[in-house]
């Protein structure tokens, strides 16, 4: 019998997420979440999709190779371990890739030094993701193991996009470009919204909105990315829930020379400070709406803020790309919040795109239109669904290697 299953990890700092799919019919076989690793207070929480059961550890899980083993031991007692002979590779999120990875790629030693030189750029989500990978590829030696890059999708930005303007010899030497970040969510929903609108990919123009806790646009031409908000970091671009986004440089030297803040210290009020968390105190949009019916001005500005910054991405995107098919609506927040999407498109109706207020307002799992079917430009809401784009990705290149 041929091997038709694909375990999916997705290894943070403290975390590892987890999906076991069988790539016969994309179903899911079992999920789960390992949180606060490390800590006294770790907790398992996994899902048998088959039996419909969930299951739930509490207690010290000491790192990332006892998180996995683990999640051996549930798959395990569910019948659908990692010793299965119907699994067939283990894919990783990668979440940086530099120039070098512009596709998924089989892990050897070569590739793990390679993620290991691009530690520099992306700090915060490199060391998890190898930690991920060595600790898989000690239970599994056998396996192969696939990085999927958070920054693939992205490689196809022409040049006067992923350049900044300084000297590009000193830019070379330090990698220093826009690379952007979500790219499995980029690929998987615009690949999905021309589905929607039964096209090909190679014949629309998406522009994407990934708006989570991070959020992220993208101007994707007929299947290709061409302009992603994230540049060097996933700091850049739109407002996010602790992330300022776009900011003038000049703000982090004033802040050193006559705030006195360090550069670490400038480094967490900008990622962990900031954003809507450092605008009204909330990060969570639920809540800011909340306060918002309440007549909370802080968080009406917040949004006001969120929502002007989402606006100039889409009317620049709209001009990168020159004619739009479809903008689109993804993850937590883009799929749930239906105040961000109609304030978003309010006012772009000379734009040809409108939000027509009944259907925003329906709630759902499965992707939908929510424009008005007069309008030029469709309005969609696409689930993504990055954990089905990497097993996608890793399937296809191992199933192309056997």
């Amino acid at each position: 019998m041929t091997a038709t299953r694909v375990l999916v990890l997705n290894s943070g700092s403290s975390s590892l997420k987890y999906q076991l799919l069988d790539m016969r019919d994309a179903s899911r076989l079992a999920l789960g979440l390992v949180e606060r690793i490390g800590e006294q207070t770790s907790r398992l929480k996994h899902t048998c999709v088959g039996i419909g059961e969930t299951r739930e550890q509490n207690g010290p899980i000491a790192d990332h190779d006892a998180a996995l083993k683990a999640v051996a031991e549930e798959l395990a007692w569910d019948g659908i371990g990692l010793d299965s002979p119907d699994l067939l590779a283990i894919g990783h999120r990668v979440v940086h890739g530099g120039m070098f990875f512009t596709e998924p790629t089989v892990i050897d030693d070569g590739v793990i030094t390679e993620i290991e030189r691009l530690i520099p750029v992306a700090p915060l989500h490199n060391p998890a993701n190898l930690t991920g990978i060595r600790t898989a590829r000690a239970l599994r030696p056998d396996l192969p193991q696939v990085a999927v890059f958070d920054t693939a999708f992205h490689t196809t930005m022409p040049e006067s996009s992923a350049r900044y303007a300084i000297d590009p010899r000193l830019a070379d030497r330090y990698r220093v470009r826009r690379y952007g970040f979500h790219g499995t969510s980029h690929a998987y929903v615009s690949r999905e919204t021309a589905r929607l609108l039964g096209k090909d990919p190679a014949e629309v123009n998406v522009i994407v909105l990934h708006l989570g806790n991070g959020a992220s646009a993208s101007a994707v031409e007929r299947g290709r990315c061409v302009d992603t908000s994230m540049g060097l970091t996933p700091l850049e671009g739109l407002v996010m829930g602790t992330r300022s986004g776009d900011l003038d440089p000049a703000v982090i030297f004033h802040l050193a020379r006559v705030g006195g803040m360090s550069m670490d210290e400038i480094d967490t009020l900008l990622n962990k400070r900031s954003g809507l968390f450092g605008l009204c105190g909330d990060n969570d949009m639920r809540e800011i709406r909340r306060r918002i019916d309440e007549g909370d001005q802080e968080a009406a500005l917040a949004f006001d803020i969120y929502i002007h910054r989402l606006k100039k991405y889409i009317g620049a995107y709209y001009a990168v790309l020159g004619k739009v098919d479809a903008i689109v609506f993804t993850a937590g927040v883009g799929e749930n919040a239906a105040p961000v999407r109609q304030a978003a498109i309010a006012g772009l109706e000379g734009l040809g795109a409108a939000v027509d207020p009944e259907l925003n307002s329906v709630r759902g799992d499965e992707a939908r239109l929510i424009s008005p079917a007069s309008a030029r430009v469709a309005v969609a809401v696409v689930p993504t669904d990055e954990e089905l784009e990497i097993a996608t990705q890793t399937y296809a290149l191992v199933g192309k290697s056997n």
